[in-house]
């Protein structure tokens, strides 16, 4: 049996599987009496195949191949894991994003120096020598060939940076996120990231707590003139009102500059995210010269504020 390598980083960038399905894998394989798609791999790392690699070395008779492709440096290897993971059916939207936010990582720094081929991002530090130009051309490809905008993929790259912090700090949240276990706004997950380190253990904690109802309370309540309510009426709405009053009293944590600019970004992006859309389910407002000058006119707007916040003067 070959002794291959299986690298944390390319390993957690695949969707884990249940148990069941796990079981269930582990089942046909033993059932064939062989493992018929071949284990991917680069320089002896597995890219593709950890769950299929762990079978076979529970039951080493087993009959497997193994393909090896040809990368040069760990981005381009990030990058064809998800892609092909990307080509999955059964992603759930949290998993697509993270992915699609992973790609981009790892493509806008391909053609830049990426140290020893086997170093890991973080450590190579060339997210400082990717210009900003680079990284839109990147952005836009990615987005074309995944059919979704721009504002899209730098969302996913936000999500998936904090989804990653979340994870170093709180074990398994990564996993309650992707699969849709927990669903905190993504703005919430991108913040993580962006904190400070001894910021970071409350901010992943918060996800997991649920969003606030949205029903709405009726106007005006009906009252019962001719019998009480049960008694587990009256037991339900005492424990109610406290928690409300335990909510009311909990001292909230405290709002800093740094948490408003995270959210400010956040809006930004969104913002630019939304104006994508437009562009893209109504193309003739770009390529019609008349409702182009109305779309410069009303984004002018935007340049006029940013000049006042500068402390300049518009043109």
């Amino acid at each position: 049996m070959d002794k291959l390598i299986i690298d944390p980083e390319f390993r957690d960038k695949i969707p884990p599987l249940t148990e069941d399905e796990f079981s269930l894998l582990e089942e046909n394989i033993l059932s064939d009496g062989a493992v018929f798609s071949p284990l991917v791999v680069w320089d002896g790392i597995i890219l593709d195949g950890h769950n299929r690699y762990e079978i076979i070395q529970k039951h080493p008779e087993l009959i497997y191949a193994v393909h090896e492709m040809q990368f040069t440096n760990r981005y381009e290897a990030l990058s064809w894991i998800c892609k092909n993971q990307l080509g999955r059916r059964n992603l759930t939207p949290q998993q697509k994003k993270y992915l699609i936010g992973q790609r981009y990582e790892a493509e806008k720094h391909i053609d830049f120096n990426c140290g020893n081929q086997h170093t890991l991002p973080h450590k190579s530090g060339v997210d400082k020598l990717c210009p900003p130009q680079k990284q839109h051309g990147t952005r836009s490809r990615i987005a074309k060939e995944a059919s979704v905008s721009d504002g899209y993929v730098q969302n996913a790259s936000l999500f998936a940076k904090g989804v990653d912090a979340a994870e170093e700090v709180l074990p398994g949240i990564k996993q309650e996120i992707l699969t849709g276990t927990i669903k905190p706004p993504e703005i919430a997950v991108a913040a993580v990231a962006k904190a400070e380190p001894e910021e970071r253990p409350q901010l992943a904690a918060a996800l997991k707590k649920p969003r606030g109802s949205t029903k709405q309370e009726p106007e005006k309540p009906q009252p019962v003139y001719h019998k009480a309510p049960p008694a587990s009426s009256k037991k339900a709405e005492m424990q109610k009102i406290a928690e409300i009053s335990a909510e009311m009293e909990r001292p909230k944590s405290p709002v800093t500059e740094t948490s408003m600019l995270h959210s400010l970004e956040g809006e930004v992006v969104s913002f630019i995210e939304l104006c994508d859309h437009f562009f893209r389910e109504y193309p003739r407002l770009l390529s019609d010269d008349q409702y182009k000058q109305e779309v410069v006119r009303i984004m002018r707007t935007l340049k006029e504020y940013i000049m006042t916040i500068e402390g300049g003067k518009a043109e």
